[in-house]
Parts: structure tokens; C-alpha cells; sequence
């Protein structure tokens, strides 16, 4: 099991967040611990538990290239309790 953090979309639905790295891959962001997630991310961060074979079908939906677990995000990426 992980936790994915999510966006949520205007039209409703949620939306996993990918982030580019500095060497312009694709990176989902999966986190082992639902704490770890909410100390990376901050305490308002929408967030979904998935199983681990459920990375093929955002792969599907959502291209990326590498899966990133348990990332530290840098701090121009929040605001407000969660990934801006």
C-alpha cells in the first residue's frame, strides 16, 4: 500500500501529482507512511490510498518516468498545508 498525493480537480475527480525534476523526468510522488506523507506535503494535502499495482494505471492515464517514495519537497512547492 501507498499514499499518493492528489489534486483535486475543478470539475471534480482527483488527479495524482507528478512533478518534474531538475533533469526534466516526470516524477509521481508515492509516500510509504501516511505520516511521512503529511510532513512532507503539509497537513491539508488531499491524499489516496492506493495498492502498489495500481502505478500501471496512473502510468496509463498520467506518464511518468520515475516513482519517487517518501520525496522532500522544497518549500516553494507549498503553501497553504499542501503542494501548491
Amino acid at each position: 500500500m501507498l499514499y499518493l498525493p492528489v489534486r483535486e480537480l475543478p470539475e471534480g475527480g482527483l488527479i495524482a501529482e507528478v512533478h518534474q525534476t531538475t533533469d526534466e523526468r516526470g516524477a509521481l510522488l508515492v509516500f510509504t507512511a501516511l505520516d511521512r506523507l503529511l510532513d512532507a506535503c503539509g497537513k491539508n494535502q488531499p491524499w489516496k490510498l492506493i495498492e502498489t499495482v495500481a502505478l500501471d494505471s496512473i502510468q496509463e492515464t498520467q506518464p511518468f518516468d520515475i516513482v519517487a517514495f517518501d520525496p522532500e519537497l522544497p518549500r516553494n512547492l507549498l503553501a497553504d498545508g499542501r503542494i501548491a
